[in-house]
């Protein structure tokens, strides 16, 4: 498969140009994020909840206590709408009006599964820890069997799915062309800082060389 197909809800009716249903493109802007939004309607009330996530192929892991209201929700079949977003740069035009901002944006409808079988559970945790975290997983202790009873795992299939992308500088009316007032853009991103160790690390223990966003 090279692109979702479009249906009802994953159809772009607001500047449909910058709609793309490719996959390439759909997995790329998921995998420069960290965290999610998850909304659902719980008990007739409108809920969103940001939280991490990983994509696992071609589905989204989402991991977290087995109370969490979300992933019990998502569990016993919910029907979610996640999104992913990624504000690129300010775009400033010589015209209130035209202001924008440059993005790159997921939206994703579906129903996730709850993962019970522990082989496949520890799994798709060492994949969502080896996604936000290269190589801790052989460094840390795996989870034990209390903390994998007490950690909620859910699978969901990317299958209805969208991407939304605004590039490029300002698209200002003509005859504002000519106002002498700057314009352009002022490109935005997420990067990692420098480690901050913690208290009780050897001191000759190596500095994670992670980098944001990953490879």
């Amino acid at each position: 498969m090279h692109a979702y197909a479009e249906t009802e809800r994953t159809r772009v009716r607001r500047l449909p140009d910058r709609a793309r249903h490719d996959v390439a493109t759909v997995h790329a802007i998921l995998d420069a994020g960290l965290v999610c939004t998850v909304s659902f309607v719980d008990d007739g009330r409108p809920i969103a909840i940001p939280t991490a996530y990983a994509r696992v192929g071609d589905a989204l892991v989402l991991h977290g206590s087995s109370k969490s209201r979300t992933l019990l929700a998502a569990a016993a079949g919910a029907e979610l709408c996640l999104t992913v977003t990624h504000l690129d740069g300010l775009v400033l035009a010589r015209s209130a009006f035209h202001h924008s901002v440059n993005y790159r944006s997921v939206v994703i409808f579906g129903r996730a599964d709850a993962v019970t079988d522990p082989e496949r559970k520890m799994q798709l945790l060492r994949a969502f820890t080896e996604r936000l975290y290269p190589g801790r997983w052989v460094e840390a202790r795996e989870p034990n069997e209390q903390e994998l009873k007490a950690t909620l795992v859910v699978s969901l299939p990317i299958t209805e799915a969208v991407a939304k992308v605004r590039t490029g500088g300002p698209i200002d009316d003509v005859e504002d062309m000519e106002r002498p007032v700057w314009a352009g853009v002022v490109p935005l991103r997420l990067a990692a800082g420098t480690p901050v160790v913690d208290t009780g690390v050897p001191s000759d223990s190596a500095i994670p060389a992670l980098a944001w966003p990953p490879g």
